[in-house]
């Protein structure tokens, strides 16, 4: 993905300053994530462009939309993509750490939807790149930890949704539910039919209850999208 800004239907991002620069995990958790309680407070944990709390701001009327940001670049970006939008007076950017975030935050008034592309590469490197390592690296934000403070901050009938790869879904779920937090919807994402399941699109809420599981297909073949993709995307994407 090049450095220069990306135009979406309703809304342009600019990405420069931004360790992590658009990608698909996020424009698949922003369209995926439903909204069918019909939230009134939103939070976005580690906003990087706003990508996703723009989308929710698009597909949904609700009036509070709080996204947080660790790296002063990517908050400073974030709110400037928020001021240029058409929803700048419903969308916020806190620039903190999620602990320090959550110590504030969990005596106020809960969210209905909390959404997160949090960081998930586990593995023993890391780059050179220290900001970039802090926006991908699941030392930065480990799992258990979002988790315990989404938990805090979610109303009692709030939904929390997060995409993540789907190696780490099991050992997730484990997290969550020591949270309080249980599935409600998991969709396993492929990227061609006979590819293996590469991510988990994952709703979790307080209530125990039977969980409903789909899988979602991107592509027939290279840039030949499904059409349950492009029902997914068509309303950001200019061409799809």
């Amino acid at each position: 993905m090049s450095q220069k800004a990306f135009q979406f239907k309703e809304f342009k991002i600019e990405q420069d300053r931004c360790a992590m620069k658009i990608g698909t995990d996020g424009v698949l958790l922003g369209a995926w994530v439903p909204l069918e309680h019909h939230p009134d407070s939103i939070l976005d944990i580690g906003t990087g462009t706003g990508l996703i709390a723009l989308m929710l701001a698009q597909r949904s009327p609700a009036l509070l939309i709080d996204a947080l940001e660790i790296d002063e670049d990517a908050y400073e970006q974030a709110v400037e993509n928020f001021e240029n939008s058409d929803w700048s007076d419903r969308l916020f950017c806190y620039h903190a750490a999620f602990d320090e975030f959550v110590e504030e935050m969990q005596d106020e008034e809960k969210y209905d939807l909390i959404i997160s592309n949090p960081p998930f590469y586990s593995e023993d490197f890391t780059s050179e790149n220290t900001q970039r390592n802090q926006a991908r690296f699941a030392e930065a934000l480990p799992f258990s930890e979002l988790l315990a403070g989404a938990s805090k901050l979610l109303s009692e009938e709030g939904i929390f949704s997060c995409i993540i790869p789907y190696r780490e879904e099991e050992n997730f779920l484990e997290l969550a539910e020591r949270s309080g937090l249980f599935p409600q919807k998991i969709t396993r994402v492929k990227g061609t039919k006979n590819s293996g399941i590469k991510r988990s699109l994952l709703n979790l809420g307080s209530s125990k209850e039977e969980a409903f599981y789909d899988e979602l297909i991107l592509e027939i073949s290279r840039h030949n999208y499904t059409e349950e993709y492009k029902q997914l995307a068509s309303p950001f994407y200019l061409k799809l």
